[in-house]
């Protein structure tokens, strides 16, 4: 039995989103494979995930002096509880599936934060003589991306994705790319027909 955890980075459903229609088809497939497996799902702008801000990088170095958690403001407390509630998450997945938009050839900053909350020092990675090192190695990936356009996953946002998840210990994303339907609409459904059948490949594996 594994322990899945989902990060669905789109304020949209299926019925709005490519990428979150492709993520369904990826997780009903994968449900079909692994009966078993534990799934948490991480809805980031349904849970309204905070930003990464001038506040709470305040509270972390007063937290690390000593100060009292009740110190801050419920505001700042509610945003801190968040990230460590994120990085829980992320420290107790064995698989992790991203599914994000590519906007303005990136990801969505609610996507970026969620980053964020779980690269912490001392908890996924550490720092040596020679570089970091990561504390959680070997986490199975899928990284699931929508975009208008033709990239072949080497956009900005694919390349952030898969550089920070290499970083923090991953060896090989499997990504699947739904790529073209604005730029070539007259085989939006052939692109997207061929993303359903890579996302059922892909999940009887992962």
């Amino acid at each position: 039995m594994s322990n899945v955890l989902v990060v669905k980075a789109h304020p949209f459903g299926a019925d709005k989103s490519r990428t979150i229609h492709i993520l369904d088809v990826f997780m009903d497939a994968y449900r079909a494979e692994h009966k078993d497996d534990q799934i948490e799902v991480i809805d980031l702008f349904a849970e309204e995930f905070p930003d990464l801000d001038g506040p709470m990088i305040e509270a972390w170095g007063a937290l690390a002096n000593g100060a009292a958690f009740t110190d801050f403001s419920e505001q700042v407390q509610k945003n801190l509880n968040q990230f460590n509630a994120s990085l829980a998450q992320y420290k107790k997945a064995d698989k992790v599936v991203i599914a994000n938009p590519m906007w303005n050839l990136n990801i969505p900053s609610k996507l970026k934060s969620w980053f964020d909350s779980i690269t912490v020092v001392g908890e996924t990675f550490r720092y040596t003589e020679t570089g970091h090192i990561a504390l959680l190695p070997g986490k199975k990936m899928v990284h699931i991306q929508a975009a208008g356009g033709k990239y072949d996953g080497k956009d900005p946002g694919s390349v952030y994705v898969h550089a920070i998840l290499e970083s923090l210990g991953t060896k090989r994303v499997a990504k699947i790319n739904v790529e073209g339907m604005d730029h070539f609409p007259d085989q939006a459904k052939d692109i997207i027909a061929a993303a359903e059948k890579e996302a059922k490949e892909v999940a009887k594996t992962f």
